[in-house]
C-alpha cells in the first residue's frame, strides 16, 4: 500500500525523518548508512541511534559532492536496516543518483530514505521512479507555508510517532486499533490552513511545468558559476557541470568570512544570500571550510539581471580587497 502522510508540525523534515526513526524497532547491532552530505535533519536522528547500540556508517563525498557508490555497496551488510541520503545537497547543489542507490539497496534488501527537500521544489520528481521506500520534503522550500511537509511511504510499515485523536479506528479500555492508510499517522488536530497552503503550492508548481523550471535554473546556474569562477579571488564549490546540480551555488571570497560577504551583499546591493555552515557542519569540516560558505540559491522568480548584479557586486568586493 502506498501511503501519503501530510505533516503539519514544527521542523517539517526533522519531524518526518523522526517519524521514520521512532516508528521502527531498533536493536543493538543494527546498522544505518548515510553520508557526510546530509543536512543535520537527516544526520542527527541517525547519529542519536548510536545511544541504542546502532552502528552508523558514513560515506564521505568527493570535493564536488559526488559519492563512490562502490563504497556504499561494500559497507552495506546483513545488519544494515536502512540507507538515508539526500537527493540534492543544500550546500554543493549536486544531485545524487538516487535510482542507482535504490538499486543497490534493493539488491541487499535494505530500505532507502530520501531527503527531497532540495530536489522536489526544483526537479521533476516521480517517487515511484526513484525507487525509494520513504521520501520527505518541506513546504517552505516550494513556495508553501513554513511548518508543513510531506512524508511519503511505499508501505505503512512504521509505527505512529504520536498517538491521539483522529488516528484510531477503535478505542476501548483494553486497547486500540489504528486507522488504515495515512490517517494512522495524523494524531490530533491537523494544521489545516498549512496543508491547504501546501496543496496550493504543489498545484502552482505542477502548472508551472517542473521540467521547464529545471532547464531555466540550469541556464541561470551556468551563468552564475561562469561569472563567479572568472573572479580571481573567488572559489566556488560543487560540480562544474550545471546539469548535475540544482540552482544552489556556494562560494567564498578569499580573505573574507562568509558572514562578512553576506552582509556586504545585502548592504551594497540588497542581495540576500545565506552564509555559514548551512546546517551541514560535518560536510564543512570534511571540505576544510571551517568558516562556511556564501550560498546563493535560485528559484523560479530569479532573473538573469539579478545573476549579473550578484556577479558584479562580488567582483567589486573582491577588487577592493
Amino acid at each position: 500500500m502506498h501511503a501519503l502522510c501530510c505533516v503539519g508540525k514544527r521542523c517539517e523534515r526533522s519531524f518526518e525523518i523522526g517519524s521514520v526513526v521512532s516508528g521502527q524497532e531498533w536493536q543493538k547491532g543494527d546498522s544505518i548508512v548515510t553520508t557526510i552530505l546530509e543536512h543535520h535533519s537527516n544526520f542527527l536522528p541517525w547519529i542519536r541511534l548510536r545511544d541504542k547500540g546502532v552502528t552508523v556508517s558514513l560515506i564521505r563525498p568527493k570535493c564536488d559532492g559526488s559519492l563512490d557508490l562502490s563504497e556504499l555497496d561494500a559497507v552495506i551488510d546483513d545488519n544494515t536496516k536502512l540507507v538515508a541520503v539526500t537527493h540534492a545537497s543544500n550546500v554543493l547543489g549536486n544531485i545524487l543518483p538516487v535510482k542507482h542507490i535504490a538499486s543497490i539497496c534493493k539488491k541487499h534488501g535494505v530500505k532507502l530514505l530520501v531527503d527531497g527537500a532540495q530536489s522536489v521544489p526544483h526537479l521533476p520528481v516521480n517517487v515511484k521512479d526513484l525507487g525509494c521506500d520513504y521520501l520527505c520534503f518541506s513546504g517552505h522550500k516550494m513556495l508553501g507555508p513554513t511548518g508543513t511537509g510531506i512524508l511519503w511511504m511505499g508501505e505503512t510499515d512504521i509505527n505512529p510517532f504520536v498517538v491521539g485523536g483522529g488516528m484510531i479506528d477503535k478505542v476501548s479500555e483494553e486497547g486500540y486499533t489504528l486507522a488504515s492508510g495515512y490517517q494512522r499517522y495524523e494524531a490530533g488536530t491537523s494544521h489545516i490552513s498549512g496543508m491547504i497552503g501546501l496543496a496550493e503550492a504543489v498545484d502552482y508548481l505542477n502548472q508551472t511545468d517542473m521540467g521547464a523550471l529545471q532547464k531555466r535554473e540550469e541556464k541561470l546556474t551556468h551563468r552564475m558559476i561562469k561569472g563567479l569562477s572568472g573572479i580571481d579571488e573567488v572559489s566556488t564549490y560543487g560540480p562544474v557541470d550545471d546539469k548535475d546540480r540544482i540552482g544552489v551555488v556556494s562560494f567564498n571570497i578569499h580573505g573574507l568570512h562568509s558572514h562578512e560577504v553576506a552582509h556586504i551583499l545585502d548592504e551594497a546591493a540588497a542581495i540576500m544570500v545565506r552564509s555559514g555552515e548551512h546546517c551541514c557542519q560535518p560536510l564543512m569540516k570534511h571540505l576544510g571550510l571551517e568558516q562556511g560558505t556564501v550560498r546563493a540559491s535560485l528559484y523560479l522568480y530569479n532573473t538573469e539581471e539579478e545573476i549579473d548584479l550578484l556577479i558584479a557586486t562580488v567582483e567589486e568586493i573582491a577588487r577592493r580587497l
